[in-house]
């Protein structure tokens, strides 16, 4: 078995490989590895003309970022001890992939660990897909160590401190191989967005720990396949949100979380109507549909309400409250 495997998901990113994957081989030391979802572009010319030592795993189709990474990595079960998941808009420094494998060894206990992840656009502030290490409220609502829902924190070394997180962002994370096979991967029902904060949810329960390395930092594009101004971004973040809270919850729990959800996200709707379009509000009203169409097809888990507070967490009622009505856009703000 070798030790790491540094693991690339593309779909029609040629573009993208060819402005960031130089960068990705000049600081790396593990094997890489693209798993193609089925691209019709030039993608994998590109790669066998201009990287040939790079391995390709080819599927038949995009099966999203959930079934391309899930279908990806059954192909490299009992080859590598850890996998190091990687967005292919990123740009690495020197020697990360030795850093963030070496973070995990030194934590046993620890089963996914990310970098700081800061933002290729707003040079200097942290990146909105993971920040500095992501957190759940009460609600379910994700926010991070250096992002608080739209608004970013330049870094300023503020958080160097190394803590457990409730999620690791998957556009760049190292996960032991045993964990992310041992508990099923990516819930291939999510497609794509928010299928990392579930696993993790997953693993936390089972009494894994999830970490951040600050002593590392990526730089991240964003948007490379969805970006925010598309409809079907805002349909999937809120009804993987949903299949998320339903799978981890204990029934009464959920039903106590769901209720304010719903009341929360009427009022995202209506917000949503008025700043990002009828499209995006029409988004919202189809991901509850689609939940409660599709909810009892969802996997079943050991259900652990008490997993779902961490003791940061329970700081934070409401992210959404806590941003609108008591101006906190920091994270600090919540110490």
């Amino acid at each position: 078995m070798r030790c790491a495997a540094i693991v690339i998901l593309n779909f029609n990113g040629e573009s993208m490989l060819r402005r960031f994957l130089p960068s990705v081989v000049e600081h790396s030391v593990h094997d890489l590895i693209v798993v193609d979802n089925g691209s019709d572009d030039g993608s994998l010319t590109f790669l066998r003309s201009h990287y040939p030592a790079v391995r390709i795993i080819q599927l038949a189709s995009n099966v999203g970022y959930s079934g391309g990474y899930n279908e990806g990595l059954a192909q490299l079960q009992g080859s590598y001890e850890f996998y190091l998941l990687l967005n292919s808009d990123m740009s690495v420094t020197p020697a990360w992939d030795l850093k963030m494998v070496d973070f995990l060894v030194e934590h046993p206990k620890m089963a996914v660990a990310q970098p700081k992840i800061r933002s290729i656009n707003q040079e200097g502030y942290f990146d909105y897909a993971g920040g500095a290490g992501g957190f759940l409220d009460s609600f379910g609502y994700p926010y991070c160590r250096g992002r608080i829902l739209h608004t970013l924190e330049e870094d300023r070394g503020q958080y160097q401190e190394s803590i457990n997180l409730d999620w690791a962002s998957g556009a760049c994370f190292c996960v032991r191989a045993s964990c992310f096979h041992g508990f099923g991967g990516f819930d291939p029902m999510f497609f794509a967005h928010m299928e990392e904060i579930d696993l993790c949810w997953r693993l936390r329960s089972a009494g894994w720990e999830i970490g951040v390395n600050p002593e590392v930092a990526v730089f991240h594009l964003g948007g490379g396949t969805l970006r925010k101004s598309n409809p079907r971004k805002t349909y999937l973040n809120f009804r993987n949100s949903l299949f998320m809270l339903y799978k981890n919850l204990s029934c009464i729990a959920f039903i106590r979380v769901f209720v304010m959800r719903m009341v929360l996200d009427f009022g995202a709707l209506i917000h949503i109507a008025f700043s990002n379009g009828l499209q995006h509000a029409w988004a919202i009203h189809k991901a509850y549909v689609h939940f409660l169409k599709n909810y009892r097809k969802l996997p079943t888990s050991p259900r652990n309400p008490a997993k779902f507070i961490s003791s940061k967490q329970a700081h934070v009622k409401s992210i959404i409250l806590a941003y609108y009505l008591q101006r906190k856009t920091r994270f600090g703000d919540f110490d």
